[in-house]
């Protein structure tokens, strides 16, 4: 099964007013029973070896600049990998930060069909200042591969 973009179904307004930037990702799945927070799991909550070794680049980048890094290790309890759980329903997990430079949300929604359900990860982002504006453009095509192919990890 193929990770697709698609139109995002969310209103940014609830979930992250003013984001300059927003997109998803969606996947259908078939044979498994997932609510939102096993979907987001399953997805975000392990990184690939390549995802890892960019994340820790991109750490030693920005730590100089003060801004918040992830850490790679257990997650802990309201964290779905390296991001903290704002809100939970069944169909829908938002995770996400707010930093100096930029305010970030991954939203996961899972809709339940009869033949299979559908995981939906919606990207939002709203930048705060001229680094997060450059941030933003540096990350972007990286993000383009990143979230598909963490989503690809629902189906392992």
């Amino acid at each position: 099964m193929k990770v697709r973009e698609v139109a995002p179904q969310v209103d940014p307004s609830k979930l992250l007013a003013g984001a300059q930037f927003v997109d998803a990702f969606s996947l259908e799945v078939d044979g498994l029973a997932l609510d939102a927070w096993h979907a987001a799991e399953k997805a975000f909550g392990r990184l690939p070896a390549w995802i890892d070794a960019l994340v820790r680049l991109r750490n030693m980048i920005v730590t100089p600049l003060g801004l918040k890094t992830s850490a790679t290790k257990e997650p802990a309890r309201g964290m779905i990998g390296m991001f903290p759980v704002l809100s939970e329903t069944p169909d829908r997990v938002v995770a996400g930060f707010n930093d100096k430079h930029l305010d970030f949300r991954v939203v996961v929604d899972v809709a339940t069909f009869p033949d299979n359900q559908q995981v939906t990860a919606t990207t939002l982002v709203l930048t705060h200042n001229l680094l997060g504006r450059i941030y933003l453009a540096i990350i972007k095509p990286f993000h383009r591969l990143i979230v598909p192919a963490m989503m690809r990890q629902i189906l392992s």
